[in-house]
């Protein structure tokens, strides 16, 4: 008996897209290594079929994927061991991000920390309205790896979700333009499924030297000089004292204990 594919990939019988699913629905689809290479592999070879216009990323499960996977390695690491790890999952969403064929994300359950980095790196989101999208992680003393957030939604609810690690639900996250559209949990992949065909039948060419004028827009902004800040900050910040005992903790403790050591001081407050 051989182990399920970590990505299910499933071309369109009609249609020029193809639809991706993350597939560790036991781990709430956490990005594991050979997760996130399974689906940069994928982007990247839908960038090579002429016949793919449009791509699907979805989570199987209760989940989009809840971030970097915290119980399959050691992160108790220095700052230069910090700055290699965010800097390769910074280069792994920046594929997303750059990929000349658009990347929609089917937000079915928690999108956060990384996870909600990787939808942000998607070109369109649509989410269940009872999706649960945030960033967390900061009451561990930690952060994002590619900071996409203050080029996805105006700067005040950046720093509120940045600040507070609250989550919200897919029609709070479509009020901010967190994502574009949230619809009831039924109707998720049909819409999806409808945007896609939607661009699939969109000239390829009109797409992809669209999204490289927006995308050209946002580097002229100083995008990348703002991803290579925050890996630096970030990787002090993990490196610290309270970041070192944050991690320690999820090396040596139960996971589920401690994040709810993590979120006891808010039970009264969120």
């Amino acid at each position: 008996m051989t182990d399920a594919p970590v990505l299910l990939i499933d071309r369109d019988p009609d249609d020029a897209f193809v639809t991706l699913t993350m597939n560790r629905p036991d781990k709430l689809n956490a990005l594991d290594l050979e997760l996130l290479d399974a689906i940069d592999t994928a982007v990247r070879d839908a960038q090579k079929d002429p016949d793919i216009r449009a791509i699907i990323l979805t989570g199987a499960g209760r989940a989009f994927t809840t971030g970097f996977d915290l119980v399959s390695d050691d992160f108790e690491m220095d700052t230069e061991a910090w700055r290699a790890d965010m800097s390769a999952n910074c280069d792994r969403l920046r594929a997303i991000w750059n990929s000349e064929v658009p990347v929609i994300a089917a937000v079915n359950g928690f999108a956060l920390a990384g996870g909600l980095e990787l939808m942000m790196c998607c070109d369109l989101a649509l989410a269940a309205e009872d999706a649960m999208l945030g960033e967390p992680e900061v009451r561990h003393a930690s952060g994002p790896p590619s900071l996409m957030m203050p080029w996805t939604v105006p700067i005040r609810h950046v720093r509120w979700l940045m600040y507070t690690g609250d989550m919200i639900d897919g029609r709070e996250a479509e009020r901010i333009h967190l994502v574009n559209r949230a619809v009831p949990g039924d109707q998720l992949m049909d819409e999806a499924r409808r945007l896609a065909r939607k661009l699939s039948r969109i000239p390829g060419p009109a797409i992809k030297f669209a999204k490289a004028s927006i995308n050209h827009q946002q580097e002229t902004a100083g995008l990348t000089s703002s991803w290579l800040y925050n890996v630096e900050a970030i990787s002090s910040l993990h490196a610290s004292p309270h970041g070192r005992e944050w991690m320690r903790k999820m090396r040596d403790e139960p996971l589920k204990d401690v994040l709810a050591e993590r979120e006891a001081p808010f039970r009264d407050l969120d």
